[in-house]
């Protein structure tokens, strides 16, 4: 992977947004209507394009892989969970605020953002360590997330796991691990539904960033030193990490992405559902999402360069 192949495919991605920012601003996409098409893109073509990836048969990677994956995701929310609790104190939050901000550090866009991007700039092969990881995502924020977030006292409803994009994952897994080929109908069904996914996404991160309140963003202090140190050191650091001992080539570049993706939707949702208060957190998504347009480019161009 080249230079210029990750720069031209984040220049499209970037295209894509500014279509999204766009479309809001003229009023064609509202408030309403992207929820609808967000709960489109959670439900149905995000999952497809999960399964898409395995179908498409130039997935490669083997059984030893897939259970590197599975370790890497282990070790990588355990150090994440363990950062949400060491990275608030750091950034001196009030006590009250510590939990959105453990949120922000476990929980980002690996899944809405990150699979159309590791799609589109990444080796086939990369999409079985960003499926492992979606898979760990929805498992602990429905058992760890509510509790974080709940200060302890949120209930924790383990049906709520069994989510479209959770069981198209483990389906997807399953797929590849046993080599089952589905009916050409039904995997150009899947193909055509997932196709779609990465341009609905990339325009409703348009839509986020041309709904959000910019001024209020950069003016807090706090997301930016958040920015630098887990959007941009954490990446780095992983990148450094995993080469000295040796890992794939394709697995590390694939963990340094998802390291580097903004703060997810998800933690947000929950808490209006629960009637918290959300200032930082979609504070926080608006600004780490136009950021990361820029950072996952420059940090996935140099770590190309250097593998």
């Amino acid at each position: 992977m080249s230079f210029l192949v990750v720069l031209q495919q984040m220049g499209v991605i970037c295209l894509l947004v500014a279509i999204g920012f766009y479309l809001n601003k003229k009023g064609v996409v509202d408030g309403l209507t992207s929820k609808k098409i967000s709960a489109i893109v959670v439900d149905v073509t995000n999952p497809a394009l999960i399964m898409a990836s395995i179908l498409s048969g130039n997935v490669t990677a083997s059984h030893e892989d897939l259970i590197v994956a599975a370790l890497l995701g282990i070790t990588f929310y355990a150090i994440v969970i363990l950062l949400g609790l060491i990275l608030p104190r750091i950034l001196r939050a009030a006590p009250d605020d510590r939990r959105f901000y453990n949120l922000m550090c476990v929980y980002t866009n690996i899944g809405f953002l990150g699979i159309p991007v590791a799609r589109a700039i990444l080796p086939e092969n990369a999409i079985i360590y960003v499926v492992v990881c979606n898979v760990f995502y929805s498992l602990l924020f429905y058992t760890h997330g509510v509790t974080v977030l709940g200060g302890g006292k949120e209930k924790v409803d383990l049906k709520k796991i069994i989510s479209p994009g959770t069981v198209m994952a483990v389906l997807s897994l399953a797929v590849f691990w046993f080599g089952i080929q589905l009916p050409p109908i039904l995997s150009n069904t899947v193909r055509y539904i997932g196709n779609s996914t990465i341009f609905l996404s990339m325009m409703l991160l348009g839509v986020v960033i041309a709904r959000s309140d910019p001024a209020s963003s950069v003016k807090d202090i706090r997301i930016w030193v958040y920015i630098v140190l887990r959007m941009i050191l954490i990446p780095i650091a992983t990148f450094y990490i995993m080469q000295a001992l040796k890992f794939d080539p394709v697995a590390t570049i694939t963990m340094c992405l998802m390291t580097a993706m903004p703060v997810g939707n998800l933690p947000l949702i929950q808490a209006e559902k629960t009637g918290e208060k959300t200032e930082i957190l979609s504070s926080a998504i608006a600004l780490t999402t136009a950021v990361s347009i820029i950072s996952v480019t420059v940090l996935m161009s140099a770590f190309s360069v250097i593998l």
